[in-house]
């Protein structure tokens, strides 16, 4: 399985992350998924969250990650992962993730089972920036 993971402060697009790059002859799935920062927390309004990381720690876990999805779905040829830390306005990415296979279930299943598994064991954690008053 093809792995590539970047932790770092660096804005997310999407557009660059999901475009000029070519597939396997046998994948015929490619799911991603994009974590955009919600403008409301628990019912009030932010400005955004800050994401703090201890990065060595969340690199070593994200692999654990990787190795449980070789083994649990062997089909699934490559996963990419980035995630922002630090301030992360609201309407902006804080987290990209692309699975490929050769068939959609196994794709949208392990890229499910990352995302709740990530937010149990990654060391990243987030801090609400409240809405400025007016």
């Amino acid at each position: 399985m093809t792995r590539f993971l970047h932790i770092g402060q660096e804005p997310i697009d999407p557009v660059v992350q999901s475009s000029g790059r070519p597939f396997s002859a046998t994948a015929g799935a490619a799911i991603t998924f994009l974590g955009i920062v919600r403008g409301e927390e628990a019912g009030q309004a932010i400005d955004g969250l800050d994401y703090e990381a201890f990065v060595p720690m969340a690199e070593t876990q994200f692999h654990k990650l990787f190795d449980a999805i070789e083994q649990r779905w062997p089909m699934i040829e490559s996963v990419r992962l980035i995630h922002r830390y630090g301030v992360v306005r609201a309407g902006e990415p804080s987290l990209w993730i692309e699975l490929t296979a050769p068939h959609r279930p196994e794709a949208f299943a392990a890229c499910q089972w990352l995302i709740d598994e990530m937010k149990q064991v990654v060391p990243i954690w987030k801090h609400v920036i409240p809405k400025p008053s007016s």
